[in-house]
């Protein structure tokens, strides 16, 4: 999220290893270290598809133009993901609820959990259904009224992750997945963690094992095509 008016987002580029990418892929990925999604998290899930998306702005302070900006140029930035926007009379399965902090707790129960007594953690959040084939649907609820900073940063952690890197861990300190850290930019860490996901080579389904026998040679041509 760089200047706010182009809405690109993207932080300045920094010398990244090899190996601190390819660990940060792979936490993220498949939650190596940490598992809290326990076996589904060993294993690849993208989109397969187009990713449809709708926005729900319920807040008072209105984010839908910055948001579509930043949908509009994730093509741009994840070589190999598609996205639009649903039509109305289809149903999309990555819905962004924009609310008032007062409204987030209930939105995420009645919209995301459908259960009353859910509980509700974090500051914004994204919940996401899966299974081997690939993502299925993403709902995140992103806070509005809260200041520039917090929407950005929820803005950009909650659709990322949303697209199948849903683990985090608190040692990728060049990382939106990382509630420690303070990044409110699409930083070059998780540009290369996105367009490796995204690359053909990597297969939904595919596991960790199967992953690390082509993960050297994806993150050189992804590194190269990004000028990283």
């Amino acid at each position: 999220m760089a200047g706010f008016i182009c809405l690109l987002f993207v932080a300045p580029a920094h010398a990244l290893s090899d190996e601190e990418v390819k660990r940060g892929f792979n936490l993220t990925v498949f939650g190596a270290e940490i598992s809290p999604l326990g076996i589904q998290s060993r294993y690849v899930h993208k989109f397969r598809d187009v990713v449809k998306f709708r926005i729900h702005d319920f807040s008072s302070k209105n984010r839908t133009r910055s948001i579509r900006r930043f949908i509009n140029n994730l093509e741009k930035q994840i070589a190999g993901l598609k996205v639009r926007f649903a039509d109305e009379d289809e149903r999309a399965n990555f819905n962004i609820y924009v609310v008032n902090r007062s409204d987030y707790i209930n939105t995420v129960r009645e919209k995301i959990e459908r259960r009353s007594n859910a509980r509700v953690p974090g500051k914004c959040l994204v919940k996401s259904r899966f299974s081997r084939a690939g993502m299925i649907q993403s709902d995140a609820v992103i806070v509005s009224d809260e200041g520039r900073t917090l929407f950005r940063r929820c803005l950009i952690e909650e659709i990322l992750q949303g697209l199948g890197p849903l683990n985090e861990d608190i040692s990728l300190h060049k990382s939106v997945f990382n509630d420690t850290s303070k990044h409110t930019k699409f930083t070059d860490f998780d540009r290369l963690i996105l367009n490796m996901l995204y690359d053909e080579r990597i297969k939904n389904g595919a596991s960790l094992r199967s992953v690390s026998k082509v993960l050297d040679e994806v993150l050189s041509d992804t590194k190269r095509r990004l000028g990283l």
